[in-house]
């Protein structure tokens, strides 16, 4: 018999999956190895500072013997970006040095991003303090566990009082859409997003 997958919360001995989990899905929901080859960027952007400064937001997906999903984000955008320039960045800063002049490679433009946490605070997203992101391993996609990350990490904003959450997507991620779209996700408009697609959904 199969093991059964459960969603549970963040342990810190998941760092290392939470990791492999995030490089594994960056690009465009596929691998991005080939394109960022130090493994410990796009997880340090989009994955660990979240685990690390909002753990009781952090929920994985187990099937038994290792985290193969995860959500995460936070209840109040403003706050993440003061806290992650606070008590994250500066850990960050001896790995990856701050760019001096315009980025020329992808790791280089991931770089940028990370040196610029307030490109989080959006006018537009205003109303939905709230923001997420949610991956998980090909072999566990499509097949339910995605709307159960999501509906457990809704229910625990839900339940601190946030009303609405947003998240950003590549617009070119299209079964990404699809599946916002089915969990009630509804696009806001973001003038000058470049590729991203911003949506949103109350939490309730």
């Amino acid at each position: 018999m199969a093991p059964m997958t459960t969603v549970r919360p963040y342990r810190p001995d998941d760092r290392a999956d939470l990791y492999d989990i995030c490089v594994r899905t960056a690009h465009e929901g596929g691998d991005s190895r080939h394109i960022y080859p130090d493994l410990d960027l796009m997880p340090g952007i989009f994955a660990a500072p979240y685990a690390e400064l909002e753990p009781d937001l952090t929920f994985v997906l187990d099937d038994g013997e290792r985290a193969v999903g995860y959500v995460l984000g936070t209840a109040d955008t403003a706050a993440f970006v003061g806290n992650y320039r606070r008590e994250w960045l500066p850990r960050m800063r001896e790995r990856f040095p701050a760019p001096d002049g315009p980025p020329v490679s992808p790791s280089e433009s991931m770089i940028d991003l990370m040196y610029r946490p307030e490109r989080m605070i959006v006018p537009e997203l205003a109303d939905y303090p709230a923001h997420l992101h949610i991956d998980l391993l090909p072999a566990y996609q499509r097949r339910g566990h995605g709307r159960e990350l999501m509906l457990t990490f809704l229910d625990a904003l839900h339940r601190k009082g946030v009303a609405a959450v947003h998240l950003g997507m590549v617009t070119a991620n299209t079964a990404a859409r699809a599946f916002y779209d089915r969990l009630g996700f509804h696009e806001i408009e973001v003038p000058d997003a470049g590729p991203l697609t911003y949506l949103g959904r109350e939490t309730a």
